[in-house]
């Protein structure tokens, strides 16, 4: 039972609430969290592996069956690959593949519209693998050719496991991760609205729809008009927006109009595919004052109808082309560009598009708030289950900050690069010239792909920081394959298990495997699949910096005994 008095204030009505509770609530809930997309459900399932009590509440009755992101980014795909996921997502991938029709990548290799490069197909019955499609993406409509691309390179060589999961739209990630959650026993309170919230110090006690909830901490994963951030006091500095965005899957009349892919116009761009009857815009209309209104906090979003589709499609296209049907829920965007002044205020924090917005070009928001989300669930996780060592959680936001301040410069830049008019039209002919080269368009490729994040962390190893590169045991099993857990993982080559005896007394939390003797002779591996440490030799220097790495993330020794090697 938890008494407690308190004056919350009403998001609808602005009004005072003087709330006496003194009912049972929540009080065994270690972590709410609020938003039940990808990144809440990802987060959830983090905090649950880690043993945290979670639940998550979203104010839909329903999933959101608007159109979103079409794809993934790698880190994405591994952090799957890290829970045991792949399988399930490289069917969605295929499925995907199978809607694009006669948009679906050519025979040559060369792609339509999004720069998919797809090897040759098998008979129906072959079980040999499936051929690993190659994506490569855009920046700012101008297709990267995948040809172009040095496949070779060292980054997007270390990251190839997964990339038979890329091509996974973000309602088909919403389901594959509810499902997850569910096997994980974390409950969705589906039409629950967060209306007040107070951070008492040593948990929040949060006003809901369906009456109030008290837990540890509070994360509020609850999209760009995020409750949770506007009720934590948390700013949302930015720019505002000056173009408006449509996309929508609609049956039309007349696609013989339309050209494949990317067109300019001086009143603005469209996009045709890539599946059958996928249709985007972006008009740079100052972005009026009804779609400034729908961009604001709290501002209710008016249904997006075909009239509005088709009217903005026939002024970007000069056309006079006529949509007969909505074939999925179709969304309206703008080029509002913010982040949240802080990812953490008390036991309040963000994840996601609440600590973030950007035009959603290339998916990247979704992608940044996932990373937040597998950066955010094993730190918290610690907190809660009390091993963290000192600043733990403070890294969140200085880890994931710079990189969602790079890419909100991501996609401004290239809002500079589409615009109508002659300057910004020069503009894109050079950009385009540099991305027509082997260099240009390889590092657009792993820019867009995600394989050279980076997160600055002590040691100067080149893998430090790094995304963990594929890595094959001598057993054949792939170092992913034990990561199902959520633990850290400790890979240690060397012939008598040097490292693996130092991380001994961590074995609660690190795993060991195995592997031939070669380098790197050791590589540990933070949960959500980042390298904290590796060494190339086996010398004090070397256990020195393993023990401090592990004193750093993985806090104060448990002392257990020594785990078996796996592999």
């Amino acid at each position: 039972m938890f008494v407690h008095r308190t004056v919350f204030v009403n998001t609808d009505t602005k009004q005072d609430m003087d709330l006496d509770v003194d009912v049972d609530v929540d009080v065994d809930v270690d972590v709410t969290v609020v938003g039940a997309g990808p990144v809440g459900l990802v987060l959830a399932s983090e905090l649950a592996l880690a043993g945290a009590t979670v639940q998550v509440l979203e104010r839909r009755a329903e999933p959101d069956r608007a159109l979103k992101a079409q794809s993934i980014n790698m880190p994405t795909a591994e952090a799957l690959d890290r829970r045991g996921l792949l399988p399930a997502a490289e069917q969605v991938q295929r499925e995907t593949l199978g809607r694009m029709g006669s948009f679906a990548p050519k025979a040559d290799g060369h792609p339509v519209t999004e720069g998919h490069t797809v090897t040759d197909g098998q008979p129906p019955g072959d079980d040999r693998p499936t051929p690993t499609p190659r994506f490569t993406g855009h920046f700012a409509g101008m297709v990267l050719d995948p040809g172009l691309v040095d496949w070779s390179d060292p980054d997007l060589a270390a990251h190839t496991a997964a990339a038979g999961a890329r091509m996974v739209p973000q309602r088909e990630l919403e389901a594959l991760l509810a499902e997850y959650v569910a096997r994980l026993g974390v409950p969705v309170r589906r039409g629950v609205e967060v209306t007040a919230l107070e951070d008492t110090g040593d948990g929040v006690l949060v006003g809901t729809s369906a009456g109030p909830v008290r837990t540890g901490w509070l994360v509020g994963c609850d999209g760009g008009h995020s409750a949770v951030r506007r009720l934590a006091g948390i700013g949302f500095p930015g720019t505002d927006p000056e173009l408006t965005g449509y996309q929508a899957v609609v049956d039309i009349a007349d696609p013989e109009q339309l050209a494949d892919g990317w067109a300019w116009s001086s009143a603005g761009v469209y996009r045709y595919g890539p599946q059958p009857g996928r249709v985007a815009t972006v008009e740079f209309d100052g972005a009026p004052a009804q779609a400034r209104l729908r961009s604001r906090p709290g501002s209710p979003v008016e249904p997006v109808t075909l009239d509005e589709v088709q009217a903005s499609l026939r002024r970007v296209s000069g056309t006079d082309v006529t949509l007969t049907a909505l074939r999925a829920v179709p969304t309206r965007w703008t080029d509002n560009t913010r982040q949240a002044a802080a990812y953490r205020s008390g036991r309040v924090l963000l994840a996601g598009d609440a600590a973030h917005v950007h035009p959603p070009f290339g998916g990247q928001g979704l992608n940044l708030g996932v990373g937040d989300a597998t950066n955010l669930g094993w730190k918290l996780g610690a907190v809660v289950a009390g091993w963290a060592p000192e600043g733990l959680l403070d890294s969140y936001d200085t880890e994931r900050r710079p990189l969602g301040a790079w890419v909100l410069d991501w996609t401004r830049a290239q809002i500079g690069v589409l615009r109508g008019d002659a300057k910004s039209a020069a503009l894109r002919g050079i950009v385009a010239d540099l991305l027509s080269t082997r260099q240009g368009t390889t590092y657009a490729v792993k820019k867009i792909s995600g394989v050279d994040q980076r997160v600055h962390l002590p040691g100067d190893h080149p893998l430090t920081g790094r995304h963990a590169p594929d890595l094959w045991l001598a057993d054949g099993s792939r170092l992913a394959d034990h990561g199902h857990g959520g633990g850290f993982l400790l890979l240690d080559r060397t012939p008598d298990g040097a490292f693996a005896r130092l991380a001994a007394a961590w074995s609660g939390r690190v795993t060991r495997v195995s592997g031939e003797h070669a380098t790197p002779a050791g590589v540990l591996i933070r949960p959500d699949g980042v390298v904290a440490w590796a060494a190339d030799t086996t010398g004090t220097a070397a256990v020195t910096g393993l023990e401090a790495a592990l004193q750093r993330w993985a806090g104060v020794p448990s002392s257990a005994p020594e785990p078996e090697p796996v592999g």
